[in-house]
């Protein structure tokens, strides 16, 4: 696994928010959104922002090129989050969809590396 960052910069940033949620699954999702910041995919932002409405956040993923939302369970409390907050049309990436279960998933590079190449192939569409 790369442990650099690489730049991703352009025009308008490319923003990941990941559940980073108690469970294993959520330790996933903020670790795969971290290892994309690394590689370069996109840049990992704050979830609680967006929960506490501060402007500056906001305003940020308003004018982002592309909004990558990471949920490790069911719940999808990072997707409600952004919808809440009025936002929509955003990319969605559903660990339990993609065959990782809450309380039985190890976060291992394997995994981070699986989750953190499908993130970046959706912000890369």
């Amino acid at each position: 696994m790369k442990t650099e960052p690489s730049c991703s910069c352009q025009a308008a940033p490319k923003l990941i928010f990941p559940c980073s949620g108690a469970s294993d699954v959520g330790g996933l999702s903020d670790r795969a959104a971290r290892q994309m910041t690394l590689d370069g995919s996109g840049k990992m932002y704050c979830l609680a922002g967006i929960g506490g409405r501060v402007q500056g956040i906001l305003d940020t993923t308003q004018s982002a090129a592309r909004v990558l939302v990471i949920d490790g369970c069911p719940e999808e409390c990072a997707r409600k989050t952004l919808e809440l907050a009025g936002f929509s049309g955003f990319h969605h990436l559903k660990l339990a969809e993609m065959g990782f279960a809450k309380g039985q998933t190890p976060v291992t590079a394997a995994c981070i590396r699986q989750v953190a190449d499908q993130g970046a192939q959706q912000l890369a569409g």
